[in-house]
């Protein structure tokens, strides 16, 4: 299934960075990119190809593939011989190669058909190859789902990127607030988002931003459930599945 080109991933890209390789490494646990030496790799969903850069360290060679922002991600990387990057819908791009790795990092669950993307991006891996998914979770994003969602459907949508940028900031620091000081009380780990506000207490103000923004500025966002996520590698091999920091799953599986 086809998406369409969103000019707000131009925004994000072209305002902010990633530069917080340790989350990357988090996102992907309990695989790890030391692994990928000799291995061909498929950044799906590359964005301005931070992740990418990473990758390259140590595979053999990484492709990056992304509907929006190749452009700036051509740009960003255009030191490092062992990657391409190409403007292709991660849905169904398809030149008839496949790889050692195929990861998705925050990306599926912002197409159209995150289910179908999936599907899609499992037919890329190699017999014996490794796919990885980072998603948001459905569970523990009740604020998210009832709150953020319908406030960026039917009220950000319709202003334009500067002033969500505006308040993002506003958001990020009232966050930040929060961070450090009620959340440094002693709350129980169900509490909601505890986990991932002590996960991102070290982080730049930067990092808390761009996750700020991203919650805001996406065009499509699908809050994916644990039976979804599941169902995603069903019947493959050394399975991973687990519920990161209370707000996301982290997925990997082997492709028999």
């Amino acid at each position: 299934m086809s998406q369409a080109n969103q000019a707000e991933w131009n925004y994000l890209w072209t305002n902010l960075e990633d530069k917080d390789e340790w989350l990357f490494r988090a996102w992907i646990h309990p695989n790890k990119p030391e692994d990928w030496a000799g291995k061909t790799v498929m950044d799906g969903g590359c964005g301005p190809g931070h992740h990418a850069r990473i990758a390259a360290r140590y595979a053999s060679r990484v492709v990056g593939v992304d509907l929006n922002t190749s452009p700036i991600a051509k740009e960003k990387l255009a030191d490092l011989s062992n990657v391409e990057i190409v403007s292709g819908d991660i849905a169904k791009w398809d030149t008839g190669e496949r790889f050692d790795v195929v990861y998705s990092v925050g990306v599926v669950h912002h197409t159209k058909d995150p289910n179908a993307t999936a599907a899609h991006l499992k037919t890329l891996v190699k017999p014996g190859g490794r796919i990885m998914f980072w998603l948001y979770s459905r569970e523990g994003n009740g604020f998210v789902y009832w709150v953020l969602e319908p406030l960026k459907k039917y009220l950000l949508d319709y202003f334009p990127r500067s002033f969500v940028m505006a308040l993002s900031h506003l958001l990020t620091v009232v966050g930040s607030i929060l961070m450090h000081t009620f959340y440094r009380l002693p709350l129980p780990e169900s509490f909601p988002y505890y986990t991932y506000c002590k996960n991102l207490r070290g982080s730049t103000y930067q990092r808390r931003l761009l996750n700020v923004f991203d919650k805001l500025n996406a065009p499509t966002t699908h809050l994916i459930t644990e039976a979804q996520a599941r169902s995603w590698v069903e019947g493959w091999k050394d399975v991973h599945v687990d519920f990161y920091v209370g707000t996301s799953w982290r997925v990997s599986a082997t492709r028999p």
